[in-house]
């Protein structure tokens, strides 16, 4: 059990998701007699759900600073309806499209973050708002008809990596990117072992100290070989590359940076924060703006990926992207939660409804389990609370640069 501790950081529970995420894995790949693990299948959930994996890791820093955004199924259908008109009928080029929407995502999360900062408003009304607002501006602006979008740009919703190289068997640029981040997660490693040694920090030594990063390695390149081995033409989802590139930039961004100090802190305790000299406002700002820009992004992927932009688009996403970051181990109250773990209540949850889809359960089942599983996830998060032990879910993967632990807001606070 020592052992055990020390291999996972001194805390087997801290990866509670992330067990109960393989455990549904398992558990469907047995009832559904080896589907879900088949390559399609796999390939099927990152591209079907990447689009609420992006929001849901401009959500986390929405209630880590202590807000919430109900509006991101709206903003993102609105970016959606408005990009795919300006390339039907100004015939922009699809990169275009995408910096519009941007664009369009970053206005609408200034106006929302004016009224959250400056003003003062609750962001549960100011985003409740703006949820019936952008919901009409959809239907307004394309009329509630579904307009297509061209080719090129469905390549961020629904393609893949292309094919180079010899004939494998495999698609090589899928596996390649498997093999590099292995790579770079054991050369990080030990670079951050050789710099501790530097400053005179005791370093644990021992085979323990190395099965954390290989169980992870071992996950993503069995992961790479499903999605490489797929059927011809398929591979590594574009968008599930552009999740991956945001899960490591936020990732950085919101523990290795300032501003994600800061964000902390203003969750943790905002009038200590205000006091060590962080500027709330600022920091409320600039999430609330972060987030519509992320949900913009997500809507132009689903878009993307459904080939037209439809009056319905957006409509409950704002409930699945709340649900994965709190299973994910963020704190109603703010000042917890990670991208890292985020994602990982994404998956759990997407896991789940793929699961039941494979088993022929009905809709209306499927939201009483995902219900309870939401239920059940941050209820046993706050009974640990209550018995004075470390949140399980909000110290995930806190050794690989997480802060999600009680107190880290007023740590925060502390070092600004």
């Amino acid at each position: 059990m020592e052992k055990l501790k020390q291999i996972f950081g001194g805390d087997t529970r801290q990866f509670g998701m992330i067990f109960a995420l393989v455990a549904l894995i398992v558990l469907f790949q047995i009832l559904t007699g080896g589907l879900t693990l088949k390559p399609e299948n796999v390939i099927n959930i990152f591209q079907g759900n990447s689009y609420i994996l992006v929001m849901a890791i401009g959500m986390v820093l929405v209630i880590i600073a202590g807000h919430i955004d109900l509006s991101v199924g709206s903003v993102a259908a609105f970016a959606g309806i408005v990009v795919a008109i300006a390339m039907r009928d100004w015939g922009i080029p699809w990169w275009v499209g995408i910096l519009l929407g941007l664009v369009i995502g970053a206005v609408v999360g200034a106006w929302q973050g004016f009224w959250v900062s400056v003003v003062g408003i609750p962001a549960f009304i100011v985003t409740l708002a703006g949820m019936l607002i952008f919901r009409g501006a959809n239907q307004f602006v394309g009329h509630s008809n579904t307009v297509p979008v061209p080719n090129d740009f469905q390549v961020i919703g629904a393609g893949y990596l292309p094919e180079v190289g010899p004939d494998t068997g495999y698609n090589n640029l899928t596996l390649l990117l498997g093999i590099l981040l292995c790579a770079a997660i054991i050369f990080g490693m030990v670079r951050n072992r050789r710099n501790q040694r530097k400053i005179g920090i005791e370093v644990q030594t021992g085979w323990f100290v190395w099965v954390r990063p290989a169980l992870i390695c071992v996950a993503i390149l069995a992961a790479s070989m499903l999605m490489a081995s797929g059927r011809k033409g398929t591979s590594l989802p574009v968008s599930a590359l552009i999740l991956g590139v945001l899960v490591l930039l936020y990732g950085f961004i919101s523990t290795r940076t300032i501003v994600g100090r800061h964000v902390y802190a203003v969750g943790g305790n905002r009038h200590a924060a205000e006091l060590s000299g962080v500027r709330s406002r600022r920091i409320n700002f600039l999430v609330m703006m972060n987030m519509s820009i992320l949900a913009a992004l997500g809507g132009m992927m689903f878009v993307a990926r459904s080939n037209a932009s439809g009056p319905f688009d957006g409509v409950g996403w704002e409930l699945d992207v709340i649900a994965a970051v709190f299973i994910g181990g963020a704190a109603v109250s703010g000042g917890v939660g990670t991208v890292v773990g985020s994602v990982i209540g994404g998956l759990v949850m997407a896991v789940l409804n793929n699961g039941l889809q494979l088993l022929g359960v009905g809709a209306d089942q499927t939201q009483i389990y995902k219900g309870l599983v939401l239920l059940a996830a941050v209820a046993f998060d706050v009974y640990n609370k209550s018995q004075g032990r470390r949140s399980i879910t909000g110290m995930l993967m806190k050794n690989f640069g997480g802060r999600a632990t009680e107190g880290t807001g007023e740590k925060a606070g502390q070092e600004a």
